[in-house]
């Protein structure tokens, strides 16, 4: 802030920015002082709280939650409410539905709370399990240095801030979830402590009371404050890894923003200045610097550099842009500066889009969640009756102590058979697979797609834009008479300069990459179907097809009909009636089409080629990139009939293409792929999108999709087993023939360590190659 006679750079109050007062438009007089600001937005913030920016002390500088901002589970996507809180379903901390806002949270406020309350629960755990545990410890034992009662007033006193503190939002988690009736983990994990914290400290307490029942065979009170401690701790800990675990895969998120530069170089009126990414407008020039981050969406107006665009697409070579090309948002500037006009900013920003995709797709649910969804339904009550069952069982048939049994063996059952493993496996996988995904250029719109991948076996690809570039380029020049093959392009492109067509565009593109001099034309003449023609220093030229030069000699019309064998337009130079050359223009094949054509039928997947374009062209291509089965020569709603016909076959099938034409295919397919150089309505109608629009990123998909789905069964077979092998040891039912008995401690850790194997193994996934 400064007055008017203030030096010639001062500081934006608002954004920090530097602004010179003699070149800025953006000024607001305040309390008879000028204020100047980089760009508009901050001249109107600055307007509306002025106070705020000049005397930043009376204002609370931590950041302020929406209230109005929508939350919602990461595990149930369907719930749903204003404000953070705890999911009714599954009892876990609720999240910010916008991704922008919740890649934004640098802390998560849950992680650091368990953390919290696991390390101090941890220090009051030790003395515990230490003086229930003291007599198993080598040498003198505990019960010679403080007397059994004083031991275990102790264990209460100790286990007391650990179970009512430090394990307290697992109670608070588990009591709702009593009264709404979702009973999930922490029902399990709140009864279980809940009962063996609650009997030993009334055990204790009315100690004179106790039939013989609860007593051991050396008249101690048997108890568990030791139990109820360990168990809280260890599932704290399971909490932590889970959160840890989760927020890692938020990072996929926020490494995506991070793309984005903090400030951007504006140029207005031949002045550059640096202001934030977010007061960027569309039209505005823009110059990215070599070593930048190009801030926005935008096309290179002046310049030329190497962009390295593997952040976004996956690929590692840097693409060469000129004047004219597209630029991406968060893609890296190489060796050069360059100007460009800035096209879409905002939401609208391809890195954006991006963002919002993934968080949408990590929150979706895979089909394959409702066997897990199925069984955690009917699992905790089943495991309720099966504790008390029991109990019962221990309490009337047990060994002496009998009640005391049969209190260890029902927390046993209640803890071992926590469900938190089968409710991770899948969203786990789709959370680390989506982010793995989009690092590679693979955006998946949700787990549902995902499962989809995995499993077709037929893919039908388009030709124009997705098997080749989809746009027309000189491919061979043959010479017919006494012209080089420079000259027959000079003049093919000054004939063509003034025209609209595709393959106009292509003859004079070929000419300017060789920098050749054209001639200049008189009396430019269009002739409908067949070409144009003129006059060149004199001599009267025609360029087109083969109506436009009638009776070609049977030589060059042998010639002609070759090149169009193989795929390519044919046209032809004349000077007055003498056929002068050939210029062959072709879709060329994108690069690794062909390579990648033959990965996915290694793997068993038929491809089908359905394209708009004559059978010779068609065929051609097919025969270059080893295609299974042709197509031609059909229309939009051809190809939906094609995709149906195969369905119909009993196939899976994928549709990959990037135009209006394939939207009503990829709708209909069982896995839709548009390609990212392609139409919004092509992405809006499909499964996945492939950024770059590689026919190779269809390979990285199916990849992704088998990847993910293999996991995800690796994880519920986990899940299942261990809740299978430990559901009956803990009921004690292997008690009778070989003395087996689950410790309620032992069974804390090995849920902790299940649901710690289920988040390690979906972490594989993000070393999967694709």
């Amino acid at each position: 802030m400064t007055d008017v006679g203030a030096p010639t750079e001062v500081i934006d109050p608002v954004c920090g920015m530097t602004v010179n007062p003699e070149t800025t438009d953006h000024h607001h007089t305040h309390e008879d002082v000028d204020y100047y600001f980089c760009s508009n937005g901050c001249r109107e913030k600055f307007s509306e709280t002025p106070d705020k920016y000049l005397h930043p002390e009376k204002y609370d500088t931590t950041e302020e939650t929406d209230p109005t901002a929508i939350y919602t589970c990461p595990m149930d996507p369907e719930v749903e409410q204003v404000g953070p809180g705890s999911c009714p379903i599954c009892g876990m901390a609720l999240e910010p539905k916008d991704p922008l806002a919740m890649a934004m949270e640098t802390e998560n406020p849950e992680l650091a709370d368990m953390s919290r309350r696991f390390w101090l629960g941890l220090i009051f755990t030790i003395p515990v399990f230490i003086l229930a545990m003291g007599d198993l410890i080598p040498g003198q034992p505990i019960d010679g240095l403080i007397s059994p009662s004083t031991n275990l007033w102790a264990q209460l006193i100790l286990s007391a801030p650990v179970v009512l503190w430090a394990g307290w939002p697992l109670l608070e988690r588990g009591a709702a979830s009593f009264r709404s009736g979702n009973l999930n983990m922490f029902s399990l994990i709140a009864l279980g402590v809940g009962v063996a914290f609650v009997y030993s400290a009334v055990a204790l307490i009315f100690n004179d009371h106790l039939p013989a029942e609860f007593r051991t065979m050396s008249d101690h009170l048997a108890v568990y404050f030791e139990s109820a401690a360990v168990i809280t701790v260890l599932v704290l800990l399971g909490q932590v890894f889970e959160l840890k675990a989760r927020d890692r895969t938020g990072s996929a998120i926020r490494d995506l923003l991070d793309l984005s530069p903090k400030t951007v170089v504006l140029v207005e009126n031949g002045e550059e200045r640096e202001v934030p990414p977010a007061n960027v407008s569309a039209g505005q020039m823009l110059r990215v610097k070599p070593g930048s981050a190009v801030p926005v969406d935008g096309k290179v107006v002046e310049g030329s550099s190497s962009v390295d665009e593997s952040v976004l697409t996956g690929e590692p070579f840097p693409i060469q842009k000129i004047a004219g090309d597209q630029v991406t948002g968060g893609t890296m500037n190489q060796n050069g500066t360059f100007l460009m006009e800035a096209t879409q900013v905002g939401s609208t920003t391809v890195l954006s889009q991006i963002v919002t995709m993934v968080a949408e797709a990590q929150r979706s649910r895979a089909p394959i969640q409702s066997v897990a969804d199925k069984v955690s339904g009917i699992f905790v009550p089943a495991v309720v009756a099966v504790s008390i069952l029991s109990f019962v069982a221990w309490a009337v048939w047990g060994p002496e102590p009998k009640y005391a049994f049969a209190i260890l063996n029902a927390v046993a059952v209640l803890i071992i058979a926590c469900p938190c493993a089968l409710g991770l496996a899948t969203p786990m996988s789709v959370m680390v697979a989506t982010g793995h995904g989009a690092s590679s250029g693979v955006l998946i719109k949700n787990a549902e797609s995902l499962e989809k991948l995995a499993r077709f076996d037929t893919l039908v690809v388009d030709k124009t834009g997705t098997l080749t570039e989809g746009r027309p380029s000189v491919s061979h020049i043959d010479t017919l008479y006494d012209m080089s093959e420079d000259d027959i392009l000079a003049h093919a492109a000054a004939l063509e300069t003034g025209s609209e067509h595709p393959l106009a565009g292509a003859i004079v593109e070929a000419a300017k990459a060789k920098a050749l001099k054209l001639p200049t034309v008189a009396g430019f003449e269009a002739v409908t179907g067949k070409g144009v023609r003129a006059q060149i220093d004199g001599a009267a030229f025609s360029f087109g097809n083969d109506k436009m030069t009638e009776n070609l000699p049977s030589d060059i019309q042998e010639k002609l009909e070759r090149r169009r064998a193989e795929g390519k337009t044919v046209m032809i130079l004349s000077r007055g009636d003498q056929p002068m050359g050939l210029i062959s223009v072709e879709d060329r094949i994108k690069a690794g089409a062909a390579e990648t054509i033959r990965a996915l039928q290694a793997k068993g997947i038929q491809v089908v080629m359905a394209t708009g374009d004559a059978a010779g062209t068609a065929n051609s291509v097919a025969e270059s990139v080893g295609v299974d089965q042709v197509h031609a020569g059909v229309l939009p709603g051809d190809k939906l009939e094609i995709v149906k016909a195969l369905q119909a076959e009993g196939r899976s099938v994928a549709m990959a293409g990037d135009g209006v034409n394939d939207a009503p295919a990829l709708a209909a397919a069982d896995v839709g792929i548009a390609m990212g150089s392609g139409t919004d309505i092509a992405m809006k109608s499909a499964d996945v999108t492939l950024v770059k629009g590689d026919i190779k990123g269809v390979d990285r998909a199916f990849n992704l999709g088998r990847s993910t789905m293999k996991n995800i069964k690796q994880n519920l077979f986990f899940a299942f087993i261990y809740n299978g092998l430990g559901i009956p040891l803990a009921a004690g039912v292997f008690y009778p023939l070989f003395g087996l008995l689950l410790n309620p401690m032992i069974a804390s850790a090995a849920m902790s360590l299940s649901s710690i194997s289920v988040i390690l193994n979906a972490s594989r996934l993000r070393k999967a190659r694709l």
